[in-house]
């Protein structure tokens, strides 16, 4: 199977990159899942062509600000309580795709605190624009 950066689309992108974002949200669809917020990590893969995002003046402006990525997650969480990890990383893939210069992205969110045996739980999406 092919990696994900391995194709030709991407081969001209400047992939910008969120990890380990540790978001505290109200996440789940057990009932001890809706009483209190849990910790979601979220890895966020933004792939941009060159051509759009390589700065001549090194202004902020000429770039994605990674703040881009933060502040749609934090619209998302904090419009109240999602049941399930597919919905959040739907909502984000969402958003990152409407950026106007992304073309494709990668998101993932885990849940690292729901079992004692292992690390987490999770979904990874990867789209292209449509």
């Amino acid at each position: 199977m092919k990696d994900i950066h391995d194709h030709d689309d991407l081969s001209q992108c400047r992939r910008l990159f969120l990890r380990d974002y540790i978001v505290p949200i109200r996440i789940g669809v057990h009932d001890f899942e809706k009483q209190s917020e849990q910790r979601i990590i979220i890895n966020i893969d933004l792939y941009v062509p060159m051509i759009n995002n390589t700065p001549r003046s090194d202004e902020l402006s000429e770039v994605v600000d990674y703040d881009f990525m933060r502040e749609s997650i934090r619209g998302i969480v904090s419009q109240g309580h999602i049941q399930l990890q597919e919905t959040l990383c739907d909502e984000i893939m969402r958003q990152m795709l409407a950026h106007p210069l992304v073309i494709a992205a990668r998101v993932a969110t885990e849940k690292p605190d729901v079992y004692p045996d292992c690390a987490g739980v999770g979904v990874e999406l990867f789209q292209y624009k449509k």
